[in-house]
């Protein structure tokens, strides 16, 4: 009973804040600009990390030639190529993939938030891939 007491009048005090119209426009674009921060665990980035390999792998032979890696990202990419056979095996891809992730992981918690991002983004790092960055299919990424 107190808490819906003291849950009114908070909502009373809010609704009475008489906030000026321009005031009120102001704070309404702020929340249409607002971008939530980012957050991504290890854990869904491996889901990340297969999903992209499939992507990228046009000719699904489970291997990632320098032709199917966008010219933006092929030289980060072929870094990965340990056993310098000039391709990309997954699990190449994956460990790669997750020493760069551990890279931008600064406090070591598993996650990497906005903050990581932009701090790695300083040390020059790449940028973590975020859904909007994974090719849409196989031929989209064939004609990068």
């Amino acid at each position: 009973m107190r808490l819906l007491l003291v849950g009114g009048c908070a909502l009373a005090l809010v609704a009475c804040s008489g906030k000026s119209a321009d005031e009120k426009a102001m704070q309404n674009a702020e929340l249409a600009n607002y971008t939530p921060p980012f957050v991504m665990s290890r854990l869904d980035f491996g889901g990340v990390i297969e999903r992209r390999f499939r992507r990228l792998d046009a000719n699904n032979d489970d291997k990632l030639e320098p032709s199917e890696i966008s010219p933006r990202r092929r030289d980060f990419a072929m870094q990965f190529d340990t056993n310098k056979d000039g391709v990309i095996s997954t699990d190449e891809w994956s460990r790669g993939m997750l020493a760069w992730f551990d890279r931008q992981d600064l406090n070591h918690d598993g996650t990497v938030t906005s903050d990581e991002r932009e701090r790695a983004r300083e040390l020059h790092d790449a940028d973590l891939p975020t859904p909007d960055d994974e090719p849409a299919n196989n031929s989209t990424a064939a004609a990068r």
